[in-house]
């Protein structure tokens, strides 16, 4: 029993180190931002945001499947389902909002890139 409870709280710890969120910007975007000039220099942003835009994505749909697992099968997750939920929803949310962040910015450097050339 004790060892089936310590599974347990170390499953719970991993699933929960899996959700956290990823900066998705690893590299220094305001120095290229600032330096930005030409058609390619707007171009490569506007790839960067739409390629960041798809990763966001994938996390919006993996938590989206996970929410649906919790949700179908909560009575496999105890009294922590509820707070699996919710943690799924906040990270669908954020994810979400930095989709459409990124969509937006992708489509302001596309735009700056066809007034530079």
């Amino acid at each position: 029993m004790k060892t089936s409870k310590i599974f347990a709280v170390l499953a719970i710890l991993g699933l929960l180190a899996a959700c956290a969120q990823p900066n998705p910007h690893p590299m220094d975007m305001t120095q290229l931002v600032q330096n930005a000039k030409t058609h390619d220099d707007h171009e490569a942003l506007a790839k960067h945001y739409e390629d960041t835009a798809k990763e966001m994505q994938a996390k919006v749909d993996e938590h989206k499947k996970l929410l649906a697992q919790y949700e179908a099968k909560s009575y496999l997750y105890g009294r922590q389902a509820q707070a699996f939920k919710n943690h799924c929803q906040y990270l669908i949310s954020t994810y979400q909002q930095a989709v459409t962040a990124n969509i937006d910015m992708a489509e302001a450097h596309r735009q700056m890139a066809a007034e530079a050339k």
